[in-house]
């Protein structure tokens, strides 16, 4: 636990890969602000999502708990009947702050849920609602009058297409305004405000602040003024190695999801074109975020604020012949980056434990000075971010609901492999160290045998443990070793403790 409450300035960006960050790919981009955040605190090599999906993994940062556990599975613009809102009663760090005296502002996407907004989880700020930059808000529309700014235009749409004919979904264009009108640097800007006046709060009234900022980018469709839209060089751009993907051996959902975002029908200049816009958009969202981190030194905040930075989860960009995300479990989407930065601590680290967005609200509540096994899917990073050699997990889970429609897996990881259960077809287990681009499914791979076993019951017993019922359909699916239970649920004897297969 810390000392006392601190500030916490909490920056979020959605559907990021982490390839895009200069602190992971110097040779290859250029995110000067991120990059001296991540000098001045603690990156995580091995940061991910709980679900590759942006309501599901959203509410789990709230809440601190799983997916299975908070069971908000979807977002609603795609929902086919998963509940659209969490219940009144579950835990949110929010009200723990709110209830320790902290001030609570957020600035952009929320997306957690239909009927309730980030006011009523306590934060102030616009209400701006829905998957990506709502163009039409009112506040956004006053931004642009009260600056002479001009209206959103676009043109140039990038499109493939799908199956039955019809357009594919708009995957880029060009913007046809100033980098100052554009809704990250109106995002910024509000958040700026925000901050001048929480910085008077604080130093009147010692009242800590959360202050976070959502971007809803660089989540697709890449909408780029031309600075940034021609920022890099399609013909410098390497295509990623997975767009060798054949999808022998994978589910066939996957080629499915393929067609939905009509990779194959756009030619490889096109995709090329597209890896550069997108990271376009990641560098103007980097320029935004220095704006913020500017103002929080010039205010004198730095000794005072911890600053976290993080995605929902990654994005396809091409990688597997797919872009967007969905019912494909790759590093692509689950990985994310992660930096956080505690006044204090040690500058410059690297560590490589697995850690995830329920641990980042463990060390919320623990910056606060409240108990981090409130988010009890999460652990408080603050004694890795001490540079200590605390005990971790070797492991790490994820789970994915559906998108579109209902598609249920879950997957475990080691340093090495992973292993991803699709009860509809193929499992799969990749071994990252000798493909790690995921292209060569080894789930009927005799030679890892021993290694698919361990897994299996890894997962098994900690889906088990946790209460995730998938472990249901592994205990009849899969080889997950003597069961200690009866898995058909049939068996009614009372004094029977465990359960013996004949």
């Amino acid at each position: 636990m810390t000392s006392g409450p601190r500030n916490i300035l909490f920056l979020m960006t959605d559907q990021h890969r982490v390839d895009t960050l200069g602190c992971h790919n110097p040779t290859e981009v250029s995110t000067p602000h991120l990059d001296a955040l991540a000098a001045s605190g603690t990156r995580f090599e091995r940061a991910y999502t709980p679900t590759a999906i942006c309501t599901p993994a959203r509410a789990s940062l709230l809440t601190g708990k799983l997916p299975f556990r908070h069971k908000l599975l979807a977002n609603y613009e795609r929902n086919v009947g998963y509940i659209e809102d969490l219940p009144a009663d579950e835990f949110t760090f929010s009200a723990a702050l709110s209830d320790a005296g902290y001030r609570l502002g957020l600035n952009g996407k929320w997306h957690v849920g239909t009927h309730r907004n980030a006011a009523d989880f306590g934060f102030e700020g616009p209400d701006l609602p829905g998957w990506h930059n709502p163009v039409d808000h009112p506040d956004y529309l006053k931004y642009l009058s009260d600056n002479g700014l001009p209206p959103y235009e676009i043109s140039g749409h990038v499109r493939g297409t799908l199956p039955n004919g019809n357009p594919g979904n708009l995957l880029a264009a060009r913007l046809h305004q100033p980098v100052e009108a554009t809704f990250e640097h109106y995002l910024a800007t509000r958040t700026i405000e925000r901050l001048h006046e929480y910085a008077d709060d604080y130093r009147t009234g010692r009242r800590p602040f959360f202050l976070a900022t959502h971007f809803f980018g660089p989540h697709l469709p890449y909408l780029l003024p031309e600075e940034y839209y021609d920022m890099y060089d399609p013909d410098k751009i390497e295509l990623p190695a997975s767009v060798a993907e054949t999808f022998e051996g994978k589910p066939p959902v996957q080629r499915n999801y393929s067609a939905l975002w009509t990779y194959d029908t756009l030619s490889e200049d096109v995709s090329r074109k597209l890896i550069a816009v997108y990271r376009g958009y990641v560098a103007l969202i980097d320029r935004e975020i220095g704006r913020i981190l500017d103002t929080l030194h010039e205010l004198g905040l730095d000794d005072s604020t911890a600053v976290f930075f993080t995605a929902d989860h990654g994005e396809f960009t091409g990688a597997h012949r797919l872009h967007d995300k969905g019912p494909a479990m790759y590093e692509d989407i689950y990985r994310i980056p992660a930096i956080v930065r505690v006044p204090g601590s040690p500058a410059a680290q690297v560590r490589d434990e697995f850690v995830g967005l329920t641990d980042m609200t463990a060390t919320i509540l623990d910056l606060a000075a409240l108990d981090p096994a409130q988010a009890v899917d999460g652990s408080t990073l603050l004694p890795l971010i001490a540079g200590e050699k605390a005990p971790w997990r070797t492991e790490l889970t994820a789970e994915f609901h559906g998108h579109h429609f209902p598609y249920p897996q879950r997957m475990i990881r080691d340093a090495r492999h992973k292993l991803i259960i699709n009860p509809e077809s193929h499992n799969e287990l990749y071994d990252l160290l000798e493909d790690p681009h995921e292209l060569t499914n080894r789930h009927q791979d005799p030679s890892l045998a021993t290694i698919r076993h361990h897994l299996t019951t890894r997962l098994y017993t900690t889906l088990r443990d946790r209460g995730d019922n998938f472990h249901h359909w592994m205990s009849a699916m899969s080889d997950t070793g003597p069961l200690d239970h009866d898995p058909s649920l049939s068996s009614f004897e009372p004094n029977t403790p465990t359960y013996t297969p004949t």
